[in-house]
């Protein structure tokens, strides 16, 4: 990493520069005033709070290096070698500026135009809020050669006055802290989540380096792209088949305004425009978008015109951005948000100074590369043929009034009551689902509309294509938003849960993914907004004695069969009868560890087989996690497993290759290689926090394996005595699934009208997935290699995976 000069007057930077507005006492009342939400995004969005003070250092040109660590024991920390935040005594709060700080909302050098020019957190309210939703909370300031250190309690209460450590001769801040588990809904920070913020704040800042570790599994990421924001086009467009191979470059500044930008084109028919404003992403837009928009659009129609292109009449803005990946990063002194949220841009001026600059640079810059310009323009004379030919399918599909309600899909069944917000439309596969979902569903409040065949992908279809697939039609007509940029209004949407309801085989499968493609592509705000859902048919309908359940999953499955066993056996231990509390507290053990062992190896992508010869390995050679050689290890592993081939190997990360990183990180992993399979284990395996929470669970039973059990059916012979309790759960597991009737559904048409409300569709009983879009830029990869034209990828991809997959259907 080239070093990034960074300024030295700290100096400058003292309790003078912190302007107090207001105190802390609405936080914890109304969280989600101040972070959005207290569910996951919320709890993230704290981590992007202190790291945004962070990365306004480097804005500064105070700071070049952020270090954020997620810990095993919930907590996470930020580091930077800034200024540190100022220690001195404030001059009218009478208490250290830090401290001021830490519990006053609105207190912050942000209001101080002296002492940042450019700030993300216009509101101010950062790293004071999440002191206010900590449980506890800790900083420590190297500053002017000094260490000092504060602790805070239950929401902001300082346990004592800052205190000076020592001296020292590092510089910035560290700020750890535990988010509140009686405020969140959960506390457990997403690696990927954070990572897919800081990788976008690396692209945005040239010579900022970041580094995130999760000291819980063992991963950690390092990023720093020299080549900014056109690093930063080239990752979006890396799955992509680019038109021309430059990413197109623009930087104009002046006293009081920065503006970058970066583009490039490809084969592929969407639209990906990134902008920010001070670093915040920009999600809904504003002003700053507008002025690119029409600067692009202006500047097309321009060279266009002067090739005597325009044949068809002028090039539309959406025609100018088919194909289009672009970022757009602006820097301004007072930016203007919609709340503080701040997804868009509100400040009228921009929109003018962003016009006229990036006109004047794409008017120069077709005139000096005409061969790229020609194919933008190639490429947005063939998307506006496009729009004329699907300009009368889309008239069609635009939601009607009331009195036009005649032209919905036939084959719709819709519900009664016309109020969105109660209203649920329910995307059915075919004639057979469609008629039991029309029977059993809730006339007044749930409508159906069954999918006739599979539907077009659209990854591989222009709009005009895609608007004459019939399913299509239906769909768009139904929910009532419209579509495309023109034409698409969320608020027109006749439906507030949009529930896909597939089967459960291959070809439900495939059609959930096609349906998905389809809205994450042309109907995405309805997924932003929360509107879509996956519903979650039962897989099993269980008989066992009188007892009869619809259970989901296998994980299920085995806790109905544990309880029916429970109350069904009597067992003994070394002769001696057990009470049933005590089978009740030893089936709870077994169950717990099962459960825990599917979820841990579905993380780490492992059969349960393996993953349960892996601990067992290491409980019974003793194993030490975190204190392995790696050498030393795979002796050990070959002399427990002589059936395997065991190897040392290294391998590229596929979500980096995936993401087009330019320095993918390099894992290490240990392979076993059978005569007809092998499989993989990362080497952190052994050492990472959750292998040894999953260990923990097995080590009790494992110790009651060394006793002599037996049990019996109540009031029946014994089946099986003098055995350890491993061997003898088996036995009784095999025993139950002899009793039980199970029958796997596969289609959703096997089911009577009143199985599937019961089990799908009544909302005090059923259950369904949300879809969300946790990193826009990562999904969209996904689907441009698994729904796109790149076969190869798709085939190393199930490669890879094939050895994951239960119940496959021929």
């Amino acid at each position: 990493m080239k070093d990034t000069k960074i300024q030295n007057d700290s100096s400058k930077y003292g309790a003078s520069s912190i302007k107090v507005l207001e105190g802390l006492d609405a936080v914890r009342k109304r969280p989600a005033m101040y972070i959005g939400s207290t569910g996951p995004a919320g709890l993230h969005h704290l981590v992007y709070e202190v790291v945004d003070n962070s990365v306004d250092e480097a804005l500064g040109g105070y700071c070049n290096h952020i270090i954020v660590t997620i810990h095993p024991d919930g907590a996470c920390s930020v580091e930077d070698n800034g200024r540190g935040i100022p220690v001195d005594i404030h001059p009218t709060e009478k208490v250290s500026a830090t401290q001021v700080v830490l519990t006053k909302l609105h207190a912050g050098g942000k209001f101080d135009k002296d002492s940042y020019k450019y700030s993300g957190g216009l509101h101010g309210v950062g790293v004071s809020v999440v002191n206010a939703l900590s449980s506890k909370f800790e900083v420590v300031i190297w500053k002017n050669g000094k260490e000092y250190q504060q602790f805070y309690v239950n929401g902001g209460h300082p346990v004592a006055d800052l205190k000076e450590i020592g001296p020292t001769d590092k510089q910035g801040t560290f700020i750890k802290f535990y988010p509140d588990a009686q405020i969140f809904e959960e506390t457990n920070f997403n690696f990927e989540t954070l990572t897919a913020r800081l990788r976008e704040l690396a692209f945005l800042n040239k010579g900022l380096k970041i580094d995130i570790a999760d000291k819980r599994i063992g991963e950690d990421k390092s990023f720093f792209y020299e080549g900014g924001i056109a690093s930063f086009v080239k990752h979006i467009n890396a799955k992509k088949n680019p038109l021309f191979e430059e990413v197109i470059e623009c930087h104009k500044e002046d006293d009081t305004y920065v503006v970058d930008f970066a583009c490039q084109y490809n084969d592929g028919y969407a639209e990906q425009t990134y902008s920010f404003v001070n670093n915040i992403r920009t999600a809904e837009g504003g002003t700053h978008e507008a002025g690119f928009r029409s600067a692009l659009t202006k500047s097309l129609n321009r060279f266009a015109q002067k090739q005597d292109a325009l044949k068809d009449g002028p090039i539309s803005s959406d025609d100018a951005r088919e194909g289009f990946v672009g970022v757009l990063s602006i820097k301004i002194p007072e930016p203007q948000f919609e709340g503080q949220t701040k997804t868009k841009l509100g400040n009228s001026e921009v929109k003018g100074i962003v016009d006229s600059w990036l006109y004047s640079f794409f008017d120069t810059y077709f005139e000096e590369n005409p061969t790229i310009a020609r194919k933008v323009v190639q490429k947005a004379l063939l998307a506006q043929q496009a729009r004329n030919a699907a300009k009368k399918a889309r008239e069609l599909t635009r939601r009607k009034s009331a009195l036009e309600s005649s032209i919905l899909p036939g084959k719709l069944a819709d519900c009664s009551d016309s109020d969105p917000s109660k209203t649920e439309l329910y995307i059915v596969e075919g004639d057979s689902a469609g008629g039991s979902a029309k029977q059993g569903r809730d006339r007044f409040t749930q409508a159906i509309l069954p999918l006739r065949g599979k539907i077009i992908n659209v990854e591989k279809a222009r709009m005009d294509k895609m608007l004459s697939n019939n399913e299509i039609k239906d769909l768009i007509t139904a929910i009532g938003s419209g579509i495309g940029n023109d034409s698409f209004n969320i608020e027109k949407a006749r439906y507030h849960k949009i529930v896909i309801m597939t089967d459960a085989d291959v070809d439900g499968a495939h059609i959930r993914i096609l349906l998905l493609t389809f809205f994450f592509r042309h109907m995405k705000p309805l997924i932003e907004a929360g509107y879509l859902y996956v519903a979650q048919p039962p897989l099993y309908k269980v008989k066992l004695g009188k007892k009869e359940k619809y259970l989901q999953t296998d994980s299920e499955l085995n806790e109905f069969l544990f309880n029916w066993i429970q109350e069904n056996i009597d067992l003994k231990v070394n002769n001696n009868n057990l009470e049933e509390k005590e089978i009740e507290k030893l089936f709870q053990q077994i169950l717990e560890y099962q459960t825990e062992l599917y979820k841990f190896s579905n993380n780490i992508e492992l059969s349960i087989k393996n993953s349960h010869e892996l601990l067992n390995f290491i409980n019974n050679t003793n194993t030490k996690i975190a204190q392995h050689d790696a050498q030393e290890l795979i002796n050990s592993l070959r002399n427990y497993f002589p059936k395997y081939q065991i190897e040392l190997e290294q391998e590229k990360s596929v979500d980096d290759l995936m993401a087009g990183e330019e320095t993918p990180t390099v894992k290490q992993f240990i392979t076993f290689k059978e005569a007809k399979r092998s499989w993989q284990v990362p080497l952190n395996f052994f050492e990472s926090k959750e292998t040894e929470n999953v260990l923990n669970l097995l080590k009790p039973v494992c110790h009651l394996d060394k006793d002599a059990w037996s049990f019996k059916l109540k009031n029946k012979e014994t089946f099986a005595k003098d055995t350890g309790i491993l061997k003898l759960i088996d036995q009784i597991v095999d025993l139950g699934k002899s009793m039980m009737t199970v029958q796997r559904y596969k289609g959703l048409g096997e089911m009577n009208p009143e199985q599937l409300w019961e089990t799908t569709m009544n909302p005090e009983t059923r259950k369904f997935l949300q879809v969300t879009i946790e990193d826009a830029i990562k999904a969209d990869q996904w689907f441009t290699s698994l729904m796109g034209d790149e076969v190869e990828e798709r085939r190393d991809y199930i490669q890879k995976h094939a050895h994951f997959v239960k119940n496959l259907d021929i």
